[in-house]
């Protein structure tokens, strides 16, 4: 359990470095996700020896979202002076987010010869 969350750390910190280094538009913790995934692609069971962890992890994610509500809560005056702007937002960008999905899982499915 130790060595998969310092593995899972170290991706992070991974991440965060090359980010830093190339002045990079992306977060940190993204870019170890992705050198994660990256390393799950490559090493044959690295994802059963880290599969117990991240399930655990996964099991207390609504934890994660308890720094969010106390900003929310937080800024609850500029919420209200500015509900338009944020509401468009969130509803284009979720919006063109599913079109990606569906364009991509569509161009995925046509290189790998699979039908609708």
């Amino acid at each position: 359990m130790v060595v998969t969350i310092a593995l899972l750390l170290g991706f992070q910190l991974l991440g965060i470095t090359i980010v830093t280094l190339l002045g990079l538009p992306v977060p940190g913790a993204v870019m170890g996700m992705v050198l994660f995934l990256f390393a799950l692609m490559i090493f044959d069971g690295l994802l059963q020896k880290t599969l117990p962890v991240v399930n655990v992890l996964l099991a207390h994610f609504a934890l994660l979202f308890v720094p969010a509500g106390v900003g929310i809560m937080q800024h609850g005056e500029r919420l209200a002076a500015e509900w338009l702007p944020i509401c468009a937002s969130i509803l284009i960008s979720s919006v063109l987010a599913m079109a990606v999905t569906i364009l991509v899982t569509r161009g995925v499915m046509r290189l790998m010869h699979i039908k609708d």
